[in-house]
């Protein structure tokens, strides 16, 4: 099994649960740092599968941050290449702008653990059925994006509609952080604490996150681990 590639979008990303689960899965991980202009995008041809992980940029920034074009390129063509493909949050909405949907603000800003709604084709996924109605999953972000022509959804939320989506049979898109896990979180927070109020900007204290991870936490990393464990097995069989 050639090497999964993990795209990182943002200078705060540590991956998570994601290098364990894949490390446990018995699947080798390359990093592309790509908003680093002196490294080249990869060649698919050398990886199994791709993950392109969360950003503090959003797809409205296209055209002042170039990066974002070259993460949409790669994700163009693991789709036309039928590589495996799981687009996380940034992801996800980079993944549906690269099929032609529309990316705008969220109805509401989320942050911090709010429950998931599996959709009925959820139950036959490859990645997502071990989730259960009213998982508490963890979340931050202020865009959405509408389900792309073709894609099947895969989970809602009761503030921001679309959470999770399948394109074909080896492209997917979560809106919530599952890879997230507590040093994350807090490395997170306490960058966002030297820029703003947490509270007045997001609706939500740093610490009423930090109680919600408390509760939610371990239970929302097992299900990450599982998640990425999935994708594993499907890029190994692709």
């Amino acid at each position: 099994m050639k090497p999964v590639l993990f795209v990182k979008c943002d200078p705060y990303e540590t991956f998570g649960v994601a290098p364990s689960a894949f490390s446990d899965a018995g699947a080798d991980v390359v990093v592309w740092e790509s908003q680093d202009a002196s490294s080249d995008r990869p060649s698919l041809a050398d990886h199994s599968g791709v993950v392109v992980f969360g950003s503090t940029f959003n797809v409205e920034h296209a055209d002042e941050q170039p990066f974002i074009k070259d993460v949409g390129n790669l994700m163009a063509e693991a789709v036309e290449g039928s590589t495996p493909l799981l687009g996380v949050c940034f992801g996800a909405q980079v993944l549906a702008w690269t099929l032609g949907s529309q990316v705008r603000k969220a109805p509401a800003r989320e942050v911090g653990f709010e429950p998931v709604r599996p959709a009925a084709a959820a139950a036959e996924d490859r990645l997502v059925s071990h989730y259960s109605d009213g998982d508490m999953v963890f979340q931050w972000h202020m865009d959405t994006f509408d389900l792309p022509e073709g894609a099947t959804p895969l989970a809602s939320g009761d503030l921001v509609p679309l959470q999770a989506y399948r394109f074909g049979d080896l492209a997917w898109g979560i809106q919530f952080h599952f890879e997230i896990d507590e040093p994350e979180m807090n490395l997170w927070l306490d960058a966002f604490a030297e820029e703003a109020d947490l509270l007045e900007t997001w609706g939500k204290s740093a610490d009423q996150v930090r109680s919600e991870a408390g509760a939610y936490m371990s239970a929302h990393n097992e299900k990450g681990r599982e998640t990425f464990s999935r994708f594993a097995e499907v890029a190994g069989r692709a």
